[in-house]
């Protein structure tokens, strides 16, 4: 026997919903016996065949006291039955029967006295096997104090995302009494909880993939004037027969968790930040935009990086690059990194040359990262351009054309004794140079290809202000929640050198 769904609209237009096998009294294995005003079997169902052993035909017309009683058993179930007939009192409790192998099993029964249309009284017995009602009520025990003395916050909403129980714990996390959550809502509930809190439950309740971890932000009742972090998560509930009855949370308070690694991806933004040009220098030649942006998604940041350097005879430097990991010590790396390149840079050497030497100072500092290196002289009209692992930059021409530059890839600097290839490409007036990190373009789900086709895409008017490019290509390429961070230059050359 299964559950049927609670309905919130009218009772009286809602079909019953039956389900299949597996519900509670399937569990119990519940039987039904009918008895005439006599004692004879008037009706057996197949859960009675079971518990005690005999077919329909077999029982149907039998007194029950002589089918299922010891001897000695039988006059005190011949008085408890014609009380029950007689003054109509139900009578519950544990008795000994008589199985048809002929052992004796410990039943747990209710005996009730029904009248029928022609005046009739017979007796039905429900009946269950002892032991199974009472592992059942042990795991009912079981099930219910681990919820109530559970520290992690629990609640169950129905199908239709509506609270049917809460454990104390998720009382305390909410601010909210047990008996204010039943039947609401959560936004009714927690109004200033994210709308993402209920668009993942009805995920998992489409789709039956849990969400673990998830990491939520915002205020209740609990604390209305503070920002409080909770890890939730989320998992269907089904019967054993399969039906969906809704879903189940688990929440835990991380906010003294999440304050202090606030607290040191904001010491390594600054520090990251502030080992970053502020404004790209004025350079003779060339109109140069920049951005950077931290990952969204993760409470860190990452290494990446970006320079422009002006060299002798009016040449400059442009330098994007990304260190392996996250956190102060990335962006320490990245420090580092940066200065080691204006180091290199000041040298004047080949690109190719400049990326050998670093890789020996990546290697240095135990990390690895990829870079892009490129030299622009406006007197020859060329770029200078030397790969280190890194994302092949985008040429946009002056007249609308553009591509991914096919460059000799390299390795990422840390291997050493990698070699390194330089590849010079001729400048036109009002042709740009995009460098970037791998953050503008991947993601979890899209290949790589694909998403490099929609960069392409993006950078639709060679005209276009180079901040307004930056703008529009973070906006266009960075999906909500991204997990990485990103480093952005745009070189354009300018008709005439300054």
């Amino acid at each position: 026997m299964g559950a049927i769904e609670p309905s919130h609209g009218d009772p009286d237009k809602t079909p019953p919903a039956a389900s299949g096998p597996g519900g509670l009294l399937d569990v119990l294995r519940v039987a039904a016996i009918l008895l005439d005003a006599e004692g004879r079997i008037d009706l057996w169902s197949p859960q009675a065949e079971e518990l005690f052993g005999y077919t329909a035909e077999e029982a149907l017309g039998e007194y029950a006291g002589r089918l299922l009683l010891h001897e000695e058993h039988l006059p005190v179930v011949l008085d408890m039955f014609a009380e029950v007939m007689e003054a109509g009192v139900s009578w519950v409790g544990v008795f000994p029967v008589r199985h048809k192998d002929g052992s004796t099993r410990m039943v747990e029964f209710r005996n009730m006295r029904l009248l029928d249309s022609q005046q009739e009284y017979y007796a039905l017995g429900l009946a269950a096997d002892q032991a199974t009602v009472r592992q059942v009520e042990r795991d009912l025990a079981l099930s219910a104090r681990l919820v109530a003395q559970s520290p992690v916050g629990l609640g169950v909403l129905d199908t239709d995302l509506r609270y049917v129980s809460v454990n104390p714990a998720e009382e305390r996390l909410n601010g909210v009494p047990a008996a204010e959550h039943i039947g609401r809502h959560v936004h009714e509930v927690l109004p200033a909880v994210d709308a993402s809190f209920e668009a993942a439950m009805r995920e998992v309740l489409a789709t039956g993939v849990p969400i673990v971890d998830q990491y939520t932000v915002g205020r209740t009742p609990a604390d209305p004037d503070h920002d409080h972090a909770w890890s939730i998560s989320f998992y269907r509930l089904e019967a054993p027969n399969g039906t969906v009855v809704g879903v189940a949370t688990a929440s835990v308070d991380v906010t003294e968790r999440h304050r202090a690694v606030e607290e040191q991806r904001h010491t390594a933004l600054t520090l990251q930040r502030s080992l970053l040009p502020h404004t790209p220098p004025r350079r003779p030649g060339l109109e140069v935009a920049t951005r950077y942006r931290p990952a969204q998604a993760t409470m860190e940041i990452g290494g990446d990086w970006f320079d422009v350097i002006p060299l002798s005879a009016d040449k400059t430097a442009l330098v994007v690059g990304d260190v392996m990991g996250s956190g102060v010590g990335a962006a320490a790396s990245m420090g580092q990194l940066r200065t080691a390149t204006r180091t290199l840079a000041d040298l004047d050497l080949d690109p190719a040359q400049v990326l050998h030497h670093l890789d020996h100072v990546t290697e240095g500092l135990g990390t690895i990262a990829t870079c892009v290196y490129v030299v622009y002289d406006p007197r020859a009209a060329q770029w200078h351009l030397s790969l280190a692992g890194h994302l092949p930059p985008v040429l946009l021409r002056h007249d609308g054309t553009r591509e991914l530059l096919d460059l000799p890839t390299g390795a990422p600097l840390g291997g050493v004794g990698v070699a390194f290839h330089t590849v010079s490409l001729p400048v036109g007036a009002g042709d740009q140079l995009v460098l970037y990190t791998d953050g503008l373009v991947e993601t979890r789900d899209d290949p790589i290809d694909e998403r490099l086709d929609v960069l392409l895409h993006a950078l639709d008017d060679p005209g276009r202000p180079l901040d307004e490019t930056c703008d529009l290509l973070l906006d266009t390429m960075r999906h909500p929640g991204v997990h990485d961070d990103v480093a952005l230059l745009i070189a354009r050359a300018t008709p005439t050198p300054d």
